[in-house]
């Protein structure tokens, strides 16, 4: 029974998107390494894991509140719920998501210790808004906001978060770096809310594909896909990066997203698992490469 239950809560879990707060913070900690302002190796590792579990809440809560909501049901289009398969309980899902957000806030705390009032602020955003996100008097993800939180907590928090955690500084190029890859994990959620925009409709879930059709989210979905590279041309302008060709190891990717932005185009309804599975991929290796391209 521990074996199933923990199976579930791993499929749950959402593994194939957890590079969504992975990346953004190595992404942070390369560019700390990359400055010489790296400083602390467990603050680094616990930095990581806070982002994770933060995660890992917000998506326990998600499978639970869709679940209530009827946004998932035995229609849905996407991969495995485990509420709506009954693989676990509700009560075991909520016991997930508040010991998910409890590791993080413990971690938290000692994050606050190390970089004080700022820190404060961003690990009480992220935690509140994690459990917004589906839950809650005014869910995020239910009024349109969805797309704004990620892009704000897995771009302009996580990689200058982490950044300041070890540096103590505000920097732009982590702005900058931060902004590409939460472009990428806002394309990740126009997918999803394409595939799923007849029943987040039915059940009152006010997606922005929802509120402005899914011609609107694909195009923005183009645009996530692009934006990315346009940051990266921004970083080659900066003092510190002015002109890297070890940066334009990121464009190795364009092949990638050419296809996307053409299945986002030509494919639809369960097809477009397809093309949310290689979203991901495509953060997997613009990821990558850049992360490269900046520790060199």
């Amino acid at each position: 029974l521990i074996f199933m239950n923990l199976q579930s809560l791993w499929i749950a879990s959402r593994p194939k998107t957890l590079i969504v707060s992975i990346a953004p913070v190595l992404l942070g900690l390369a560019l700390s390494l990359n400055k010489e302002v790296f400083s602390s190796t467990l603050v680094a590792l616990l930095t990581l894991f806070a982002s994770i579990f933060i995660q890992l809440g917000t998506n326990y809560i998600n499978d639970l509140y869709d679940y209530l909501s009827g946004a998932d049901d035995e229609n849905r289009l996407g991969p495995i719920r485990v509420v709506q398969a009954g693989l676990l309980s509700q009560n075991q899902i909520k016991k997930a998501a508040l010991f998910s957000f409890g590791i993080a806030l413990v971690i938290g705390i000692y994050l606050v210790f190390i970089g004080g009032i700022p820190i404060l602020l961003i690990g009480s955003f992220a935690l509140i808004s994690g459990y917004c996100y589906t839950g809650g008097p005014y869910p995020l993800g239910y009024n349109g906001l969805g797309d704004i939180f990620v892009f704000i907590f897995y771009g302009l928090i996580a990689v200058p978060g982490t950044y300041y955690l070890q540096s103590g500084t505000l920097d732009i190029d982590s702005i900058i770096v931060g902004s590409s890859i939460g472009f990428i994990a806002v394309a990740i959620l126009c997918v999803n809310n394409i595939r799923d925009i007849n029943t987040d409709h039915k059940v009152g879930k006010k997606t922005l594909a929802v509120r402005f059709g899914s011609t609107f989210v694909t195009i923005l979905y183009d645009c996530m896909i692009i934006f990315p590279y346009l940051c990266v041309l921004l970083l080659l302008t900066q003092h510190h990066f002015y002109l890297n060709l070890d940066l334009c190891l990121v464009f190795l990717s364009i092949p990638m997203a050419v296809k996307l932005i053409i299945d986002i185009h030509t494919k639809n309804g369960s097809d477009l698992n397809l093309v949310l599975y290689r979203t991901s991929n495509f953060m997997r290796l613009f990821f990558v490469l850049l992360l490269i391209g900046i520790y060199l």
